[in-house]
């Protein structure tokens, strides 16, 4: 897989809604609850609640997007979207290429399966033959560097144990768009320079990166492009650096120090 060119869209969202119910009744609980007191009005109906509204972004392939905002202003439910979890209520999403995602860390594994179970599990998952998994079984397993570990039941991994088997899984799987959510701020120092260095790795091989990130170093110093969403819409997209002191400002934030060129290039970031 090489690197495209940058007017090679991997991604491209336009117009892209998502909507959700909010079923505000919490009285009734059971079968037996609506029986007894009946139907409240409103119950099945539901009042809508729109998490994403006009979303579009053009992504590129081998370039990165870091996604910001404050919580509740639908950055998750946009990775979902990216993902293919939720399909979009209105708009288009167009997607070229093999999707891995890691949006909710441990989410796929089999609690009473070992490290070493949970990698064959999610790599069949993620679509491939068990003849790849068991190419690639060394690589994800030095990665994660688990230790023994790797042989006891996922239930008794800490959170960042999970982290690390996530989110190597989810790197060896040869992916061409990546979609990631919060990885840089799990587990230790040296297990979150090892992502972000992998991540720059698959960039440079021309995957494609969607990332939440609430650390704006990471955003500055990692991707092409960032896009701050608030309450759903997209408020600002463009230069990581203008866009995130953008942001800082409306939350009354100080801009984070930068070295002098990041604040110069017209993309800075991973190129």
């Amino acid at each position: 897989m090489g690197g495209g060119a940058p007017g090679d869209a991997a991604v491209r969202l336009e117009g892209v809604a998502k909507r959700f119910r909010l079923y505000r009744d919490r009285q009734i609980r059971t079968v037996k609850d609506l029986f007894v007191r009946g139907r409240p009005r409103g119950l099945f109906s539901g009042e809508e609640m729109w998490a994403l509204r006009d979303v579009s972004l053009v992504l590129p392939r081998g370039r990165m997007v870091g996604i910001i905002g404050s919580n509740g202003s639908g950055k998750s439910t946009l990775l979902r979207v990216l993902a293919r979890i939720y399909a979009p209520d209105e708009g288009e999403l167009k997607i070229r290429g093999k999707i891995s995602s890691l949006i909710t860390l441990g989410a796929g594994f089999q609690a009473n399966l070992s490290g070493l179970e949970n990698i064959y599990y999610n790599g069949l998952l993620l679509g491939l033959t068990r003849a790849q998994v068991e190419q690639k079984r060394e690589s994800i397993v030095e990665f994660a560097d688990l230790g023994e570990f790797i042989d006891a039941p996922v239930r008794t991994y800490s959170s960042g144990m999970r982290a690390r088997l996530g989110f190597s899984v989810a790197v060896h799987v040869d992916p061409e768009i990546l979609v990631v959510d919060e990885v840089l701020v799990v587990g230790d120092a040296r297990f979150r320079q090892r992502c972000a260095d992998k991540m720059r790795e698959l960039i440079g091989r021309g995957t494609t990166v969607a990332m939440v990130q609430h650390n704006m170093d990471a955003i500055l110093t990692m991707c092409n492009q960032a896009m701050w969403l608030d309450k759903g819409g997209v408020k600002e997209i463009g230069r990581p650096y203008d866009t995130v002191k953008n942001y800082l400002e409306a939350q009354g934030l100080p801009m984070v120090d930068l070295p002098s060129e990041l604040t110069r290039t017209p993309d800075a970031g991973v190129s």
